[in-house]
């Protein structure tokens, strides 16, 4: 399938996996890559060491396959991840919690594709001036870190705001999803939730049970209090957080304290006190498989299932953001 998404990012099938703290890691991107998508290595609250070992494994396990990474701007070494990241050359990086605006020259430099997510479509516009070669718009489905703003509201607001390329996350997961996204004015999709059951996916066979088992209200957002909103799988965890947060009296560094280490704690197989991010679409996944069967399925189901012609879509879609473009031209 070729789309903008494609095209840019030198990749066979328009599906980018999303970027996981502490989850995606480089055997997971490497198999998304070479399955014919983008892996991301998530670099978030990563020792440097760790990043470097991760892309190389990525890049071996990939072959001659584009692999990305991300950026996580609140981060404290965001500065020294963005200085590696340009060393290394990676192909793609993806980025969060802030503005990339003081590594975009070195990154483009080193000939690196800069793809923000973004939250709103003033977001996307910003990132744009800013010289981003596309956008992920990420609706408050999504597992992990969420804004406010649903997909299906999204993703045709940053699609009419922006003439770059937009894929739309969050609560896609089949290809039914998929369809709908590109219906929406999407020329790719990224997907997250779907790879935590993958055989490639390093979390502990318990947290991927919980997914395979969860319905469609088992997902809950911890830390709207914060300004940081997580949305994660239910748990004894999370309820002892909703519980805390809603009450005034509750100190902010206990709250810290409880925050602290629980996606780790999560991902090495306490499914009770720890937090496990994932999103309103892990009640559509019912199956482990690996990487490449599971971007196969997405990709079959969504010109079979979805009942439309998706290169159909994304050359309309394309067409469409030709046309935004000459007509913002001519304003101007």
């Amino acid at each position: 399938m070729h789309t903008r998404v494609t095209e840019l990012l030198g990749i066979r099938v328009p599906v980018i996996q999303g970027a996981m703290a502490r989850i995606a890691d480089g055997k997971l991107a490497g198999s998304v890559s070479a399955a014919g998508g983008l892996g991301i290595v998530a670099c978030g609250g990563a020792p440097l060491s760790w990043i470097e070992e991760q892309v190389r494994i990525a890049r071996e396990i990939a072959g001659e396959a584009p692999i990305g990474a991300n950026v996580m701007l609140m981060d404290p070494q965001a500065a020294e991840v963005a200085e590696l990241l340009a060393e290394l050359r990676i192909d793609v990086v993806t980025t969060g919690a802030g503005s990339p605006a003081n590594f975009m020259a070195a990154w483009k430099e080193a000939g690196v594709k800069v793809v923000p997510v973004v939250a709103s479509s003033a977001l996307a516009q910003r990132m744009e001036r800013l010289g981003a070669d596309a956008v992920v718009a990420e609706g408050c489905e999504a597992g992990g870190h969420i804004g406010e703003l649903a997909t299906m509201a999204l993703v045709p607001s940053v699609c009419d705001a922006v003439n770059i390329p937009v894929i739309a996350a969050g609560g896609i997961a089949d290809g039914r999803g998929m369809a709908a996204a590109f219906a929406l004015g999407a020329e790719g999709v990224q997907v997250g939730t779907r790879f935590l059951t993958v055989e490639e996916c390093c979390i502990a066979d318990a947290y991927k049970q919980r997914v395979l088992k969860a319905k469609d209200s088992d997902t809950v957002v911890t830390g709207r209090g914060s300004g940081h909103p997580v949305r994660g799988l239910k748990n004894k965890w999370a309820r002892a957080m909703r519980k805390l947060e809603a009450s005034s009296d509750t100190p902010a560094e206990q709250l810290e304290g409880m925050y602290a280490g629980s996606l780790r704690r999560a991902v090495e197989g306490d499914v009770d006190g720890g937090s496990m991010m994932a999103g309103q679409s892990a009640a559509l996944v019912h199956a482990r498989k690996t990487a490449a069967c599971a971007i196969a399925d997405l990709m079959a189901d969504a010109q079979v299932r979805g009942g439309l012609d998706l290169q159909q879509l994304a050359d309309a879609n394309a067409e469409r953001a030709g046309r935004a473009a000459c007509a913002l031209e001519g304003r101007e």
